[in-house]
């Protein structure tokens, strides 16, 4: 067994054999398509109560980071509350709030809009997109991608530290060590492996387990602690629970999921979602054929399964993250969960 994950590390992620069914696509009582995977999920005592597939393994934790990468710069010497903690956690959709809220984080100390190292991009918000072009302006910005606040947050903290603009991407920079630092301490692992994520940050492969374990802590830290980063941890839950718009977006799962259920939620690309329940029930789960519209409905499964939260509140949240099957204009299927 030893020896079989030992490949996986250096191969990569887990592979089928490693996967179970966590989603299927039904169209006309048929089912379409299968996603596999591996889920695991931890009780409010940080005990592993449910584990589908392999959790081990590890995953590059993508914009699931971002809570850690947010926690990270505040506790560098920058202040962020509210609405700027949570744009700085975010995957935003590049709407005009968005947008003018990473401006206001640039603006504290003047930093150019040139110095965001994340790529142009469009708003994936389709009717921000569209009033862009109707006016005539650049669909195209540094700010309008969806990494943009986290990169924000992370320039400030290298002026309040003295720290050099130039090269703050790279994993030597100090503020990527101090973020590699808040990940190792929250999720109890060193990274399996360092790559570079689609917005130009290092980003770091852990298992769903440390994955799992670390934002557990981060939502179940308290504002009384005596330590100042579990404070600022609890700062960051709050933040993202009152201002779940700003962590994603109108439609988007992670902001439905906060605003409309209460649980801690951040996704990443391929197949990424981890959720914390309020009473600190946490879920990690990894499509592994990289797609997301199941993993966001499979993770709220799982806290319904684990009585976090209510399957009848799951249901009636179903319309809002637009899992139906469409046969021309009509409902023909549906997403589903199989665990």
């Amino acid at each position: 067994m030893d020896s079989q994950l030992s490949e996986q590390r250096r191969n990569g992620t887990f592979s089928l054999t490693g996967a179970v069914e966590l989603g299927t696509v039904e169209r006309s009582g048929f089912v379409e398509s299968r996603h596999a995977g591996a889920a695991v999920v931890f009780s409010p005592e940080g005990d592993v109560i449910r584990q589908l597939g392999e959790t081990t393994a590890p995953v590059f934790a993508r914009s699931c980071l971002k809570p850690f990468q947010a926690l990270a710069v505040m506790t560098s010497g920058i202040v962020l509350r509210g609405v700027d903690a949570a744009i700085a956690t975010s995957s935003h959709t590049g709407t005009v709030a968005h947008v003018e809220l990473v401006r206001k984080l640039l603006a504290r100390e003047n930093i150019p809009e040139n110095a965001l190292g994340c790529p142009r991009d469009e708003p994936s918000d389709a009717t921000t997109r569209e009033a862009l072009i109707r006016t005539g302006a650049s669909a195209t910005s540094r700010l309008y991608m969806s990494c943009s606040g986290k990169h924000a947050a992370m320039l400030l903290a290298c002026v309040a530290n003295d720290w050099p603009l130039a090269g703050y991407l790279e994993p030597e920079h100090p503020v990527q060590k101090r973020i590699l630092d808040v990940i190792t301490r929250f999720t109890g692992e060193r990274p399996d492996g360092t790559g570079i994520d689609g917005c130009g940050a290092p980003v770091y492969a852990i298992t769903l387990r440390g994955l799992a374990r670390g934002i557990q802590k981060v939502t179940q830290s308290q504002a009384s602690s005596p330590f100042a980063i579990h404070r600022e941890a609890a700062a960051l839950t709050e933040a993202v629970r009152e201002n779940s718009w700003a962590v994603a977006g109108p439609g988007q799962p992670d902001t439905i999921a906060i605003s409309r259920l209460g649980v801690f939620a951040k996704s990443g690309a391929e197949g990424l979602v981890v959720m914390s329940a309020a009473n600190g029930t946490t879920a990690a789960v990894k499509v592994l054929d990289g797609s997301s519209r199941a993993s966001a409905l499979v993770a709220l499964w799982l806290l319904a399964h684990a009585d976090a939260i209510s399957y009848s509140d799951v249901d009636e949240v179903y319309n809002e993250l637009d899992l139906w099957v469409m046969g021309g204009e009509r409902r023909v299927g549906k997403i589903r969960p199989s665990v």
